[in-house]
């Protein structure tokens, strides 16, 4: 398919060449910026386990739970705008695209304000139903309060590095989420240690890389790209619900996911903080392992969104294809990888006993179950840049819910901590494959209402 090279338009990128270059490409600049985000939590983890207090790194666990809820909804703002901004760069709308992205950032602030206005009050008691309590209690909500309200930077972060990607500036968005982990890794060491802050100093200097994410984010959109258009009053209306139809069902499906953690957290608390912590250590090792896994749906988003615009669905069906061949491929190898390196893992972390045999069953076992994961993952951004964003819901709702108290309630009867593991791995493989089906029905009846409308 040859470029286009119509004027007044914004060039598709994605429309054109080889779809596999195309995933490869965004995929591993996205892992890298966002692995640049998770290191930024391993590094935290890393520096307040080498002061030898269980607790702090128990409460490290819960707060990074507690704080998954409002990233989920900064992951689903960030969908919405990729999603919305990419399907009309794809339809050649460069003025509408240009406009879309500062209405995104508007309403993207606003909601992620109110999210922290909302969840401020309530920290102690979600703390407390995790199972937090005594000393780990208060470090877990020194954390929080220091925190949650830069979660709003974060989100705008977020959504940048996804309007970056929309338009197919896949270095830009690794630029803006690589900004934080190069910030936190001069940060951690001298608030932790040199300053002797402790667990203070890893939540100031994660508030700081929140800052710096924005400052380069906009840099790059407003000065690189000129994407910032002006919004209009007759169109906000319009321009909002487009928003909104893909951002609320993405939000709620975002929050499935740290549900499902919650409840897992609250089955690990039965069996005593050393068990959170290691849950904690497995919390950190995931990303950083499967990190192009967590990029994969951002990064073939803007693809589908742009071939989508553009009706190109022989692309769309091979750039599902393309992407489940490097699932199968990453996910064999990183754990293999992990197996191999338990032992330097739990050394790492300064793990012992029930936190040590956790990481292990994990890095032998558990790791396998990201092959389904990372594949519910890829249908979440077909769903969501094909305008069926309540599919994604649904399935990441039933993988949260059926497909995790049932099973990890039987594994923790079985086999204790290593079961709730266990349990959460085996429950998403019926959801995995449920999903993959209704992703190719999904695209096949596009398709022919597409072409019944085109030949009328």
């Amino acid at each position: 398919m040859s470029r286009p090279t119509s004027s007044g338009t914004r060039d598709a990128k994605f429309t054109y060449g080889s779809t596999m270059r195309h995933v490869l490409v965004m995929t591993s600049t996205g892992s890298v910026g966002l692995m640049a985000l998770f290191l930024v939590d391993l590094a935290n983890l890393f520096y307040i386990a080498q002061l030898g207090i269980e607790e702090l790194a128990a409460a490290i666990g819960y707060a990074g739970t507690i704080m998954f809820f409002n990233t989920a909804i900064g992951i689903g703002l960030s969908i919405a705008a990729s999603a919305s901004v990419s399907r009309r760069i794809g339809q050649g709308d460069a003025k509408g695209a240009n406009r879309l992205v500062s209405v995104s950032l508007i309403f993207s602030s606003l909601i992620s304000l109110l999210v922290v206005a909302g969840s401020l009050p309530v920290m102690d008691d979600l703390a407390m139903l995790l199972g937090a309590s005594g000393e780990t209690l208060d470090y877990t909500l020194l954390f929080l309060y220091i925190v949650v309200p830069s979660m709003p930077f974060m989100c705008i972060a977020m959504v940048l590095a996804a309007l970056l990607r929309s338009v197919g500036d896949a270095r830009g968005s690794m630029f803006v989420t690589l900004s934080s982990g190069f910030v936190t890794a001069i940060l951690d060491p001298i608030l932790i240690f040199g300053f002797d802050m402790g667990l203070t100093g890893a939540a100031i200097a994660s508030v700081i890389s929140r800052f710096v994410m924005v400052g380069v984010g906009l840099y790059i959109l407003i000065i690189k790209h000129k994407l910032l258009g002006k919004p209009e009053i007759t169109k906000v209306t319009s321009d909002c619900q487009d928003l909104f139809k893909v951002a609320l069902p993405a939000m709620l499906t975002n929050l499935a996911t740290p549900a499902g953690n919650a409840w897992i957290i609250s089955e690990m608390a039965q069996f005593g903080d050393g068990v959170v912590a290691g849950f904690a250590i497995v919390g950190r090792i995931i990303p950083v392992a499967f990190g192009a896994l967590f990029a994969l749906s951002g990064a073939i988003g803007p693809i589908i969104g742009q071939n989508y615009g553009a009706l190109h669905f022989d692309r769309l069906s091979q750039i599902v294809k393309d992407a489940l061949l490097l699932i199968v491929v990453y996910t064999l190898s990183a754990w293999a990888l992990l197996f191999l390196l338990q032992d330097q893992l739990v050394l790492f972390f300064n793990a012992e006993g029930d936190s040590a045999a956790l990481v292990f069953f994990f890095c032998t076992f558990a790791a396998a179950g990201f092959l389904f994961n990372a594949a519910l993952f890829v249908t979440n951004a077909v769903f969501n840049n094909l305008g069926f964003p309540l599919y994604s819901m649904l399935f990441n709702w039933g993988r949260a819910t059926l497909g995790t108290i049932p099973f990890t309630i039987v594994g923790a009867y079985v086999y204790e901590a290593n079961g709730v593991l266990a349990g959460q791995a085996i429950g998403g493989v019926v959801f995995a494959f449920l999903a993959q089906y209704m992703c190719w029905r999904t695209i096949k009846r596009i398709r022919a209402e597409k072409l019944a409308t085109a030949a009328e």
